[in-house]
């Protein structure tokens, strides 16, 4: 047992004050019907601070949601597993937290697993035994000294479908070895070969372990040291196999988070397209290009559910709708950060160039929300005519809306742009889709001098490929205080945030130079999940 520093021991006191404190709440639907920017649409924390996603698994008809959270400010600190689950992703029930600080560190991001053939030995119920994978921090000791081994992997479990946690008294499981930044545990069951995989990242590349039984763990390989971005730390690994669409052929897919590094500064998640053999990953794809899942500056950290059932089959994602450049100053004042809604990941294949492409679609679970839509129809929009999709006083829609139309393409590629403004305060967000680019430009947005690296550059997410299509659909929702937007199914995705002092009441299309031809057009009101 590592030595106690006083502040590590001031942590734990305070952790067992916090957890004596949430046992006492009782687990109930919230409401906040006057939190300024509190998303609607989006999972956030009822107060405090998070960030990333973790442990995210399903079982008995729940979606376990574990996070980065930490319960004494809204800023990062301390770092807790926040806990909350949903029947369909979509409406969240909060529950008490359920990992704290211990004596071997903080609880950094992982993973969790049903170990359904009780391979761990754990189990003392009827239930299988959830097991949670996940990185202890120590903040003192190790680090202070410049010792890199102050991360490593530890796993609890729980009998109780994830009421109650013990922390495995032999952790670490995996010790660190002497890398710096060694962390973020995904778990994964392989059939095929009958054991466990873990991938985490390991400074700037992700590693390999397999085992039997979720405890005893041996190295296989590396991966990425020379693959894609590397323009900062590795993080939040995630590997899973999909099936290219129109076809048997079956591809894996590494998820990577890094920062900073991403296309639009800051924080970004890239992805590899290869194959696997139960020990390596080799990338099918060019190793020097970097493929993003979201070109948004405000998706990082994502990684899919386990243990979706069979019948279900599809995988499914969520991100952590923040920004490393900015997310500790945002201007929310009892919470901070919110979740990307729920999406399924697709791969695609171009027949021609042979490059595959992991698409990003909405969850169908999502329409639960629809109330009233408004349909338009086929419309030729003038040079500087406005085509309203959204607006209070005609249409009577207000925020949180979704809006999907299709703009013709055929033959020529006209500029337009996506504008979301309230006249009251000359606020406004614009979008452009401009020559084979969506630009995002939040600078007139509201409030944005809370940081010098919001709103000074424009987002961008190139689209030159869809352009050969006959049509350019745009799937997009808006929330109190973000916008995710999906061209075509998804095979380009941009999230922003973003925060109106006095919110949004408009949308709408207008055209740069020559007439717009939108082909369809529909908006749909959408319920509070609170």
């Amino acid at each position: 047992m590592k030595k106690l520093s006083l502040l590590l021991l001031t942590i734990l006191i305070l952790s067992s004050c916090n957890q004596e404190k949430q046992k006492k709440e009782q687990q109930e639907e919230l409401s906040f019907p006057d939190d300024k920017f509190r998303s609607q649409i989006h999972f956030t924390p009822k107060e405090a601070w998070m960030n990333d996603p973790n442990g995210m698994v399903y079982y008995d008809g729940e979606y376990h949601l574990f996070y980065q959270y930490y319960p004494d400010s809204t800023v990062w600190g301390p770092m807790h597993w926040g806990h909350a689950v949903s029947p369909d992703m979509v409406h969240w029930k909060h529950l008490p937290i359920a990992l704290y600080p211990d004596e071997l560190g903080y609880i950094f991001s992982g993973s969790a697993v049903v170990d359904w053939n009780n391979t761990s030995g754990f189990q003392t119920g009827e239930h299988p035994p959830m097991i949670a994978i996940f990185t202890h921090h120590e903040p003192v000791g190790a680090e202070e000294e410049g010792n890199n081994t102050y991360q490593y992997q530890s796993i609890a479990y729980s009998n109780d479908k994830g009421r109650t946690w013990t922390k495995y008294e032999g952790n670490p499981v995996v010790p660190n070895p002497g890398i710096k930044d060694f962390r973020d545990p995904k778990v994964i069951w392989l059939e095929d070969f009958q054991q466990w995989l873990m991938v985490f990242a390991a400074l700037d590349r992700v590693k390999f372990y397999t085992s039997p039984n979720l405890i005893d763990w041996k190295f296989q390989s590396d991966f990425g040291m020379n693959d894609g971005s590397h323009g900062g730390v590795w993080e939040c690994p995630d590997l899973f196999q999909l099936q290219v669409e129109g076809s048997e052929e079956k591809k894996w897919v590494l998820l990577l988070s890094i920062n900073p590094g991403g296309p639009n500064g800051g924080s970004a998640t890239q992805y590899f397209v290869g194959d696997f053999d139960g020990k390596t990953f080799t990338n099918s794809q060019d190793p020097n290009a970097s493929q993003w899942l979201d070109h948004g500056p405000d998706n990082y950290a994502g990684v899919t559910w386990s243990d979706i059932p069979e019948e279900d089959g599809r995988r499914l994602f969520l991100g952590w709708m923040g920004n490393w450049n900015y997310a500790q100053v945002v201007p929310t004042e009892k919470w901070r950060s919110a979740m990307t809604i729920p999406r399924s990941l697709h791969l695609t294949k171009n027949q021609t160039s042979g490059v595959y492409t992991v698409a990003s679609r909405p969850v169908n679970e999502l329409a639960s929300l629809h109330t009233k839509s408004v349909d338009f129809e086929k419309e030729s929009v003038n040079a500087g005519t406005r085509f309203s999709l959204m607006n209070t006083d005609d249409l009577g829609l207000t925020v949180p809306f979704k809006s999907e139309f299709t703009v013709n393409t055929s033959g020529r590629q006209s500029n337009f742009r996506l504008v979301l403004d309230n006249p009251k305060t000359q606020e406004e967000f614009v979008f452009r889709f401009q020559d084979g680019t969506l630009y995002g430009n939040r600078a007139k947005s509201g409030l944005t001098d809370f940081a010098d690296n919001f709103a000074h550059q424009e987002a961008t997410a190139p689209f030159q490929q869809l352009l050969k299509e006959k049509e350019l659909k745009v799937e997009f929702f808006v929330d109190e205080s973000s916008i995710e937007i999906f061209l075509n199914d998804g095979s380009v995705v941009m999230t922003e945030v973003f925060f109106p002092t006095e919110g949004f009441t408009r949308a709408y299309l207008i055209s740069d130079d020559n007439p717009l031809e939108i082909n369809s057009a529909r908006t749909t009101q959408l319920k509070s999940i609170w």
